[in-house]
């Protein structure tokens, strides 16, 4: 079903009224701590250093301090070589480390420096790598060659899991992006990932919908199950609540759970944090009360 075409019109119409359900009270505060625990809290920036990495540890473990009832993230996502810091950092504790690789972000780098990255990165201690597609290769029709990659960095991961970015903005079409998503889960993902948040246009709700649908296609096919992470550009809690609704109309509970689905997010933790001490306390805390990524 990969060759299906995509209906961009019933797309956005669909990704559309499904934005516009309402949660509330008790639904809307499960709702955010249940985004809290999708989060890969991420930092991808030339100035990283290790002491940011600590601090952004200590804020996955405890997200609001001195609220044991706000779960901790998913995973943190970092670049290779403060890998050893983030696991240093997260012992004993079930958050996963997430790094890029592949010559993030462009992944314009010959192959065999695309698999010493990844090997490099499961060294060091990755639980799981995020790799990017050649889009060049995928726009010029090299499909094969798109798969053969990600077939064979898979196979590098070794036993860490592979999230396979798609940069759906550079991607042009819905119908583009819903081939890429197939020939990635053909190919070995383990997750089909939006963005690398590095471009403007990043994740949206009818990109979303397209992958989700594509997953959910081979899934009926296939038998197989394959995660979802949008990334890039959700900022409110209010936009990541509408992602949710989105998963739960298009896939199901069974998507719901941190393992098959994520959020790629920086800026969008403190909004949660915000609002849930809101829900909680019926006040706002100022954005100052929380930490800057």
């Amino acid at each position: 079903m990969m060759h299906v075409t995509v209906d961009q019109v019933g797309v956005e119409e669909r990704a559309r009224k499904l934005s516009t359900r309402s949660i509330k009270t008790s639904s809307k505060r499960e709702g955010i701590k249940l985004i809290i625990s999708m989060i890969d809290l991420t930092t991808l920036e030339g100035k990283d250093s290790p002491g940011k990495i600590r601090a952004m540890c200590q804020k996955a473990i405890r997200p609001l301090p001195g609220n044991a009832d706000v779960p901790s993230v998913a995973a943190v996502c970092v670049y290779p070589n403060l890998i050893r810091e983030a696991k240093r950092c997260l012992a004993g504790t079930n958050i996963k480390i997430a790094s890029v690789a592949t010559g993030f972000p462009s992944g314009q780098y010959p192959l065999d420096i695309k698999l010493a990255d990844v090997r490099d990165a499961v060294t060091m201690g990755a639980d799981e790598i995020d790799m990017v597609i050649d889009r060049g290769a995928f726009l010029a029709g090299k499909y094969r060659k798109v798969a053969d990659e990600i077939a064979k960095v898979k196979e590098a991961c070794g036993p860490a899991h592979l999230k396979v970015i798609l940069e759906t903005a550079e991607l042009e079409t819905f119908d583009n992006i819903r081939k890429a998503s197939w020939i990635a889960m053909e190919s070995g993902a383990d997750f089909i990932k939006t963005s690398t948040g590095k471009l403007k246009e990043a994740a949206t709700l009818p990109i979303t919908l397209v992958m989700l649908e594509a997953l959910r296609d081979y899934w009926y096919e296939t038998g197989k199950v394959i995660g979802m992470k949008p990334a890039g550009g959700i900022r409110t809690s209010k936009d990541a609540l509408r992602y949710l609704v989105l998963v739960k109309e298009t896939v199901g509970d069974t998507w719901l759970t941190p393992d098959l689905f994520r959020f790629g997010a920086s800026t969008l933790t403190n909004d949660l944090l915000m609002q849930l001490a809101k829900e909680m306390t019926g006040n706002y805390q100022a954005a100052e009360y929380f930490t800057i990524d």
